[in-house]
């Protein structure tokens, strides 16, 4: 499935389920000759791993890795590289109960009418434990952002803002709190979450300095259009605002004119200033609170109310294991505009660079033919069980008509772009006459 695979550029897929044997990533996109990275990944991965707080879930997983492929004597080979993430720690009994639960806030149900299936051993592939990929991959292209540099931290928790940000006080507690002043209340207020059996969310600031005016592409691949479906591919968080975002909405113009209100990007493209945005991250949907879960909330597969208990290991916040999650994908989407505005710099690139930018195209090209391929054969099945004809010449003129219109706007042969359709549109009706 597509949805499991990330970037254009710079390509990776992910695999697993929460408590499935492994999580793992297959890279496309890595050189040869390269030194893989050990040390860094294994201290990427310590940053978003469990049990190490308090109020963290206290699955004890240690997040080890093995190399299973691409890598020969330290070295990448050019081949794709695959990582397998043991699941060690897994206590599946503890999900028995919830067999025929949809759990209210989760992506059980939703999954559900989807799949017709779904894994309800801690979400399955919507668990938390997804996010282990993300994080390897981040650590693949930190050397292509070169001096960018990129700061995640927590702007508010569970209702508590931070009247300042201090680094360094940052990485000395386990909660990843920016503010001195504020620590002892925001961790009382953890432990009596954590007491009430309950969970509260956060506001996440990201704050990106050093990036080269002309990051993004109009209209559709803008930066900030990017950067928000990564950070929305993230479970748990809800949304994300840019610059001075929903603020923008009580300005005037004369005052949203201003740089700074803008967030670094300006019609989708890097203006050279810092980027900034925010992120909310919702509370944590499992919670050991017994809460009464109704059918109109589309919870209970029985169609009978029930009390839910919802039983397992989990954080009371998703800050600070959010953190290095929320990095890796800005990271990612950063390296994927760099790797392509290098591509299309008169910059000298090697012959590798476009046969690999084209090998991603045609990637696209064939995954949109499969689709295409896949209605037009539904398309079929629809006509036949109503009797309507295969062909239709008034449709087929449309057809050719917008390709036409299409190929002159992007300066393409029209008879070139004719000639393919042709061949696209003969498969086409092949596929709705074999049915």
């Amino acid at each position: 499935m597509k949805g499991n695979s990330f970037g254009k550029l710079f390509g990776f897929t992910t695999f697993g389920e929460s408590h499935g044997h492994y999580m793992g990533i297959v890279i496309d996109d890595v050189l040869p000759g390269v030194d893989f990275p050990f040390v860094e990944l294994k201290n990427a991965l310590s940053l978003r791993r469990p049990a190490q707080s308090e109020f963290s879930s206290s699955r004890n997983e240690i997040d080890d890795f093995e190399v299973i492929s691409g890598v020969f004597e330290g070295k990448t080979t050019g081949m794709p590289i695959c990582i397998l993430f043991p699941n060690n720690d897994i206590r599946s009994a503890d999900y028995d109960e919830l067999k025929n639960v949809f759990r209210a806030g989760h992506a059980d149900f939703s999954w559900f009418q989807k799949f017709k299936i779904y894994d309800f051993r801690g979400g399955g592939r919507a668990s938390g434990r997804e996010t282990i990929s993300r994080v390897a991959a981040g650590v693949f292209v930190k050397k292509i952002l070169g001096d960018i540099e990129i700061k995640v931290y927590p702007l508010k928790i569970g209702g508590i803002m931070a009247s300042s940000v201090d680094f360094e006080f940052m990485e000395s507690n386990l909660i990843k709190w920016t503010d001195p002043k504020t620590f002892d209340s925001i961790y009382e207020l953890l432990q009596k979450t954590k007491a009430e059996r309950d969970s509260v969310g956060a506001l996440v600031q990201v704050k990106i300095y050093n990036v080269p005016a002309g990051l993004g592409d109009p209209v559709f691949e803008k930066l900030d259009a990017n950067l928000a479906k990564a950070i929305l591919s993230i479970g748990g968080v809800k949304g994300i605002e840019f610059g001075s975002g929903f603020k923008l909405s009580d300005m005037n113009g004369s005052e949203s004119n201003l740089s700074i209100h803008q967030g670094g990007i300006a019609g989708g493209v890097s203006d050279g200033n810092v980027i900034y945005f925010n992120i909310a991250v919702k509370p944590v949907s499992s919670i050991g609170k017994p809460q009464l879960q109704k059918v109109k909330d589309s919870c209970i597969k029985n169609s009978q109310p029930k009390i839910v208990t919802i039983k397992g290991r989990h954080d009371i916040c998703l800050v600070p294991r959010i953190l290095p999650v929320i990095e890796s994908m800005t990271r990612l989407v950063l390296a994927d505009a760099i790797a392509y505005q290098d591509l299309i710099s008169s910059t000298q690139k090697k012959l590798y660079d476009y046969r690999e930018a084209l090998e991603k195209i045609d990637e696209d090209i064939m995954i949109a033919l499969y689709r295409r391929l896949e209605i037009s054969k539904s398309i079929g099945e629809y006509k036949k069980k109503n009797n309507i004809p295969i062909y239709d010449e008034k449709r087929e003129k449309k057809v050719f008509k917008n390709i036409s219109d299409i190929a002159e706007k992007f300066q393409i042969p029209v008879e070139f772009a004719q000639n393919i359709w042709s061949l696209i549109l003969k498969e086409s009706k092949q596929k709705q006459t074999n049915l």
